[in-house]
């Protein structure tokens, strides 16, 4: 059977995880803090789980957001893109089955002056580093 192409690849997808944190350029992010939200996508080949039904084939979601928990919650950082980074190079260390993770990182309550229903930063890494 021939390789997947990378946008063919099969995932597991986090939605929706929150999280309140003190990131932000500002001091008062830091001090007050806010709320974030991230969703993940993590490509991996899930052909083996979908035979065995094992949970030990696959990437076990709560681990997944005890990583992300303990990034968003720890800190502060003053970007998203730190955030988020983080948060990739943790999840393709820790989960070896991973081939590539994308992360988004929502901030509902953004010191700007306007109306929006959020700003954020989405990044994909792949396990080569890029």
């Amino acid at each position: 059977m021939g390789e997947m192409l990378q946008d063919e690849m099969d995932e597991i997808v986090l939605k929706g995880m929150r999280f309140f944190a003190y990131h932000g350029v500002f001091p008062e992010e830091q001090k007050l803090g806010q709320r974030f939200t991230v969703n993940l996508r993590l490509q991996l080949d899930l052909s083996t789980p979908g035979r065995t039904d094992d949970v030990k084939d696959t990437v076990d979601y709560g681990q997944v957001y005890e990583r992300v928990q303990t990034i968003m919650e720890g800190g502060p950082f003053r970007l998203l893109e730190t955030a988020a980074s983080r948060i990739a190079d943790a999840l393709l260390q820790s989960f070896p089955s991973l081939s590539s993770v994308k992360v988004e990182i929502e901030k509902p309550s953004a010191p700007i002056a306007g109306i929006f229903d959020s700003v954020g930063v989405a990044i994909h890494r792949k396990r080569d580093g890029s």
